[in-house]
């Protein structure tokens, strides 16, 4: 059986301590430094999730919200609808951004394009390429960088304006709630003061994220190398020689496909195979199989061996 992801056992007992009022320490501070050093910004708030580090992110932009048209998360449009944000959609290739195509929009201006540093969870996006286009044309840009945080060899969740994540089970820094906001400009933080305060959290889960950032990079590497291993072993995935943290395979026949899967990749909580049509993912039929879900000890050969064998199996069946 499969594991499912969870906070590692030395962030479960720092937190247990820290609930027992047994350690005295300034967590949030401590971490607040850490994701700085991660993201290269000047100004960085600890937040309750994900979601409410996008509605600061958002609550701070004039324009318009650009979105991609799948890959990316649907908290992106629900929250700009919340604020009444005008919504632009931007045409991608299965999630993946060509910023050229932002040519194409007639934008208000001081926009902003949100994105996530992989696209759908499966392929990296050109974060450098899209930064550089966006600063050179007035565009803010906005990455959410849950799945992308610490990387060491692309720098993701490096270059854009405002760097966002959860850090919520089953994320790369893994502690069950909670998530946070970085950048440079400290306009952002000063016109979004009320979101920030109804969006505060508490020392039990600054420590847990405290923690955590100690191995995010070799975290996010172990997954990396994993997809990688999968993606080269099984036919047909989409983004093939992207890096990614999920392998998805485009298929009529996902849902029965899915469906099979579910059953024989079995896990003690929730599962890692999901379907498609899924705006988070791709909007057409394809089976996703999700191994940033996966405990990092089921990322070893004899695990991955036996997805590509569920997985080619079931493919060659239908």
């Amino acid at each position: 059986m499969f594991r499912f992801k969870t906070p590692s056992q030395k962030t479960m007992e720092i937190m247990s301590e820290v609930a027992k009022g047994n350690v005295s320490k300034d967590f949030e501070k401590s971490c607040i430094e850490k994701i700085k050093d991660l993201t290269g910004h000047d100004e960085a708030r600890i937040t309750s999730s994900g979601n409410n580090s996008i509605f600061i992110a958002l609550s701070a932009v004039e324009g318009d919200i650009i979105i991609p048209d799948q890959g990316g998360w649907h908290g992106f449009k629900q929250i700009a609808r919340f604020l009444n944000k005008n919504i632009v959609t931007l045409k991608t290739d299965f999630g993946l951004i060509d910023p050229n195509r932002l040519d194409e929009m007639d934008l208000k201006d001081n926009s902003a394009l949100i994105f996530t540093s992989f696209a759908g969870y499966c392929a990296e996006q050109d974060t450098k390429s899209i930064a550089k286009y966006c600063k050179n044309n007035a565009i803010t840009t906005i990455e959410d960088a849950s799945a992308g945080i610490g990387d060491r060899k692309n720098r993701l969740g490096r270059h854009s304006d405002i760097i966002l994540a959860s850090t919520g089970s089953p994320k790369i820094i893994n502690v069950g709630s909670g998530g946070f906001i970085t950048a440079d400009n400290p306009e952002i933080f000063a016109k979004t003061s009320l979101p920030q305060k109804l969006s505060k959290t508490n020392d039990i889960i600054c420590s847990g994220i405290d923690n955590e950032l100690d191995n995010v990079g070799k975290n996010l590497e172990v997954t990396l190398n994993a997809t990688e291993y999968l993606k080269k072993h099984i036919p047909n995935a989409i983004h093939a020689n992207k890096r990614g943290v999920n392998v998805i395979i485009p298929h009529e026949d996902a849902k029965s496909i899915g469906w099979n899967l579910k059953r024989s990749l079995t896990t003690d909580k929730s599962g890692f195979i999901t379907t498609c049509p899924n705006y988070n993912r791709i909007k057409q039929k394809a089976i996703a199989v999700e191994i940033k879900n996966l405990d990092y000890g089921c990322l070893k050969k004899e695990y991955l061996d036996r997805i590509i064998e569920e997985v080619s199996s079931q493919l060659q069946a239908l």
